[in-house]
């Protein structure tokens, strides 16, 4: 009698464990599944270690973000390395990406010229974006929401004062913390290369519209615009190389303002019919007017991509701390200019996805 009570027991007690061990497992599956309020979901942090880590404020981080989608995935991993390859500081890389491109972004990241660099991956749910942005279905393929995560900076590094954004279409040739200590005036949520005031500007760009001014960007014949009393010819500036100071950024509510100016233009079609840049630039220039302070310019040295001959001396392009190609041709695709430069510091890709990607590339721009 004593066994048989004694069994019962041990069958009651295991049973116990068991349900409060499923009940636990839902209450965790739950909260790694369920998407925050902006569907900016964390999905791993790995700090040169192979423990898992949650977020861990550091203060003497540098932040960097990076968008890192699937068909550019080594525009980004270049980036990164030639960030990584030029600083001794603590630099922590914010990888924003979808979800079916993190497998093939951990195994490229596991690269031996990677391995020690710290980063955090997170996953960008592109509804966050319903109602802000007007797709045509006819080019839904062309439309990348990745483009438009600088917007939500202080979610996706939440504990950070700072951050750098960088477009994937860049290298770095010098410490990265030189822009991160670039000083921003008091009020200034951040601080971008002026057109008007940049190096690479004094060439111009054919085909590309104004793109130096603010009508190259905004439709000054809609009342919303005009009443805004920005001047048509103030000078633009160029959001794919960025400092942000986080704190200002959420006092102002500066990606509510941006929200808020995309919902309109879905109504009201407030951008310029002749865009001289993509879509995630007018909501920038509009919440930014005349509010924002400067970056060396050298910290941006851009339009390499806008054709595929070389623009700048050999010299000027040694000498820049930021090489950017923004435009069509992409030094993945070999037609850019400086593409060595690129490949320098590009990882061959393990998975040999890219390598199909660039030849697609280079085919499409030699037509």
């Amino acid at each position: 009698v004593n066994i048989s009570i004694l069994i019962v027991a041990v069958v009651i007690f295991l049973l116990v464990i068991h349900h409060n061990f499923l009940s636990l497992s839902d209450f965790l599956r739950r909260e790694l599944s369920d998407p925050s309020p902006l569907g900016l979901q964390p999905i791993d942090f790995i700090p040169a270690a192979p423990q898992r880590l949650t977020d861990e404020r550091d203060d003497k981080e540098i932040a960097v973000v990076i968008a890192a989608s699937d068909e550019r995935l080594g525009g980004a991993i270049a980036a990164m390395n030639s960030i990584y390859q030029h600083t001794r500081s603590n630099v922590v890389f914010h990888i924003v990406t979808l979800n079916d491109t993190v497998d093939h972004l951990r195994t490229w990241l596991r690269s031996p010229p990677l391995k020690n660099m710290r980063y955090r991956i997170l996953d960008f749910d592109p509804r966050v974006l319903e109602g802000k942005v007007q797709v045509d279905p006819q080019k839904a393929d062309a439309f990348k929401p990745l483009t438009f995560a600088r917007f939500y900076l202080p979610n996706l590094v939440p504990h950070a004062e700072k951050a750098i954004y960088v477009d994937d279409d860049v290298i770095v040739q010098d410490d990265i913390v030189e822009l991160y200590n670039t000083p921003l005036k008091p009020g200034h949520a951040a601080a971008f290369s002026d057109d008007c005031d940049s190096t690479s500007s004094k060439v111009a760009v054919r085909g590309a519209g104004n793109q130096y001014n603010y009508i190259g960007f905004l439709d000054y014949q809609k009342e919303t615009i005009r009443k805004l009393a920005m001047k048509a010819n103030t000078c633009s500036f160029n959001p794919g190389v960025f400092v942000a100071n986080l704190t200002e950024w959420k006092l102002q509510n500066i990606t509510q303002q941006l929200e808020k100016w995309m919902a309109l233009n879905v109504v009201e079609e407030l951008y310029s019919k002749t865009l001289a840049g993509s879509i995630t630039t007018p909501p920038l220039l509009i919440v930014f007017y005349k509010q924002h302070s400067s970056i060396d310019p050298m910290w941006n040295v851009r339009h390499l991509g806008s054709s595929a001959g070389k623009r700048y001396s050999p010299q000027f392009v040694k000498a820049a701390k930021l090489l950017h190609w923004n435009g069509h041709f992409k030094p993945w695709g070999r037609t850019a200019s400086y593409a060595e430069v690129w490949e320098r510091w590009y990882v061959p890709d393990p998975a040999g996805k890219f390598n199909l990607i660039r030849r697609h590339s280079e085919a499409y721009e030699a037509k």
